[in-house]
């Protein structure tokens, strides 16, 4: 995304990237707030339109959802050849090489590959969470990631599975793909290997066969709450964008669309010399949302409501109530900002209460008017 911006405004854009187009252990799904900004990403050919979403916990059994605004679910690898290719028509250039490490000269960077070197005027830097160029882009320590490990199954289903476990501050999914099922988990505050015995386990449990699949494991940024205020986005000559600036939700791991528009505005900042401007923008547009996020998402996993689990007491909650589905069916679509997300909650919930307790009530007199 930054460098087709950068090359459209007739910049000399040069990408580097060591592995182009690859898979990565994500669920690839893409919100309605992403393909509804940027509506190229529904006429993919590889893309999965998905309708329903089952979530599932230990405590509270299951809720399926009807998505109004259904997700998109892509190959990572599909997408990232699609933005690749982008780039390409707008003439940026792409080489296939690792940046082994930049030095500041004066007012240029010499940009460093086992090809040689190369001098810029400008860098964004987009190198994920695992970050090689250490002077540029977030400084988030190991309480600042979650672990993302997943499986490649070669098997089909139309819709998207949700498990939550009680204790654990993440989640499992099953995302239908372009024939396969990535199936996987992240979190944080957890051993990896523990994660991936509890992974094998659900999928015992659900018959979904790990042979003839593919693992994949990744690390992801979730910056704590203190973090996002020191959080480096830019400095001289630089920009960082997507992972890179630890630009990825909290609470769902979504980095998708926050690294696409990330991308995006600094590639145009840039080629336009308001780079300066970028950090603001940014947190402008989403950062702000991003932080208030990182105070919920621990509480959102690991709290307890009415001598419960908040994500069970969400399962049955979601079961009986047509209010607090509408909140969460914003919530998959990526309309709903996280302060607005609360505000609904604590707003509806005596509501949300009313509307169970009715519920009841009703379905008692009809079977007992029925015996």
């Amino acid at each position: 995304m930054a460098a087709r911006q950068v090359a459209a405004a007739g910049a000399h854009a040069i990408l580097f990237d060591e592995k182009m187009a690859w898979e990565k252990p994500c669920g690839g799904g893409v919100t309605y707030k992403a393909y509804r900004q940027y509506p190229f990403l529904e006429k993919s050919g590889s893309v999965r339109r998905v309708t329903r979403t089952c979530l599932h916990s230990p405590g509270a059994g299951a809720v399926s959802l009807t998505l109004d605004k259904p997700m998109l679910i892509f190959s990572r690898r599909e997408l990232n050849q699609l933005l690749l290719d982008r780039a390409a028509g707008a003439g940026a250039e792409l080489r296939r090489e690792r940046v082994l490490g930049m030095r500041r000269e004066a007012e240029r960077w010499a940009v460093r590959t086992a090809a040689g070197e190369v001098k810029a005027d400008f860098v964004i830097v987009a190198t994920g969470a695992r970050n090689p160029l250490r002077d540029t882009g977030t400084a988030f320590q190991a309480a600042d990631t979650m672990t993302a490990l997943g499986y490649y199954v070669p098997r089909e289903q139309g819709h998207i599975d949700l498990e939550f476990f009680g204790g654990f501050e993440g989640y499992l999914w099953v995302f239908p793909r372009a024939g396969h099922l990535s199936v996987g988990i992240c979190g944080k505050g957890e051993a990896a290997t523990e994660m991936r015995a509890r992974l094998e386990r659900y999928m015992e449990s659900r018959g979904i066969s790990r042979e003839g699949a593919t693992f994949y494991g990744h690390m992801l940024p979730s910056l704590e709450a203190s973090s996002w205020r020191g959080n480096r986005l830019a400095g001289d000559g630089w920009l960082a964008a997507g992972d890179a600036g630890g630009l990825v939700d909290p609470v769902t791991g979504e980095g998708i669309y926050y690294a696409m528009r990330s991308g995006e505005l600094a590639g145009t900042l840039a080629a336009e010399g308001r780079e300066a401007e970028y950090a603001g923008a940014v947190t402008g547009e989403f950062v702000h949302d991003l932080a208030y996020a990182s105070t919920l998402a621990r509480r959102l996993f690991l709290g307890r409501y009415l001598f419960g689990a908040n994500t069970d007491r969400m399962i049955q909650f979601l079961r009986r109530s047509t209010r607090l589905n509408g909140i969460v069916q914003e919530l998959f679509a990526g309309t709903m900002p996280y302060h607005d997300l609360r505000k609904q909650i604590k707003s509806t919930l005596h509501l949300t209460l009313t509307e169970i307790g009715v519920n009841l009530f009703l379905r008692r007199i009809v079977s007992e008017g029925n015996e």
